[in-house]
């Protein structure tokens, strides 16, 4: 790992992202992902994928494979079901938390078609899943593959940047799903038009507007799906324009190279 020094901000736009586009899936891709490549865009920090996935009901994702990534899922609408080769299955919505830890290798689905389930009473609904999903790199190779869920959405309604996954000692004790690498947070505010948040002081930060608006001090307004890459800067504030929703990763390393 090895750090920059020269501080800066890079503002990337939603419409400038790569897209994936089948008959049941819109998904874009801040970073280099599956066919799309490009080699100066394939990471920032250890934050290796961020997309943006629509899901239409009773379609999804079938068994895959991963290995070697912590990968953490957020739904911001809809419910999404997921199954694993470690014996885990249940539905992530809205205020869960989800993390999977590759490892030396999991397979796992997910589908937006909760009503599937054994035991369900959900009706079948026609209501599509969104979800943002985010791979980072672990301290360490070929570990055990693990699973951790948690509800946040009580810490969220609070207001303010709540840690929502990390390997951080200054986060042992919060509500904070656990991720394999110790220099590295997740943090999600829910903002009312007016908030404002100031963001973490950190080597890299990656700010994502998931919904709405919101003002970012020194750079102007940021629209839904547009980001943010910080480096070795941070401590700006976050203004909502309107309620909005944000994701901000917090890390003190990056990939080598």
């Amino acid at each position: 790992m090895t750090a920059l020094t020269t501080p800066h901000v890079d503002i990337h736009r939603a419409g400038d992202r790569l897209e994936t586009r089948v008959s049941w899936l819109d998904s874009r891709h801040s970073f280099s992902f599956g066919q799309h490549y490009d080699p100066d865009n394939t990471h920032h920090g250890v934050l290796m994928v961020n997309n943006d996935d629509i899901v239409a009901p009773g379609q999804g994702f079938d068994t895959h494979p991963h290995r070697d990534m912590e990968i953490v899922t957020w739904v911001l609408r809809g419910s999404l079901v997921h199954q694993d080769s470690i014996g885990h299955s249940g539905v992530i919505y809205p205020g869960l938390a989800q993390r999977m830890s590759a490892g030396t290798g999991i397979l796992h689905s997910e589908k937006n078609d909760s009503w599937r389930l054994a035991g369900s009473p959900s009706p079948e609904h026609a209501e599509p899943v969104r979800f943002i999903q985010m791979w980072v790199l672990p301290d360490e190779s070929s570990v055990t593959p693990g699973y951790e869920q948690l509800e946040i959405d009580d810490e969220l309604m609070r207001g303010g940047l709540v840690p929502v996954a990390s390997g951080m000692r200054k986060h042992r004790g919060q509500s904070a799903i656990s991720i394999a690498n110790s220099d590295t947070a997740l943090y999600v505010a829910r903002m009312r038009a007016g908030d404002t948040v100031t963001l973490p002081e950190s080597p890299y930060l990656h700010l994502f507007v998931a919904e709405g608006e919101v003002t970012l001090e020194g750079a102007g307004r940021l629209a839904e799906g547009d980001a943010a890459r910080f480096t070795a800067t941070g401590g700006q504030r976050l203004s909502a324009d309107a309620p909005a929703e944000v994701l901000v990763w917090e890390m003190h390393t990056r990939l080598g190279g």
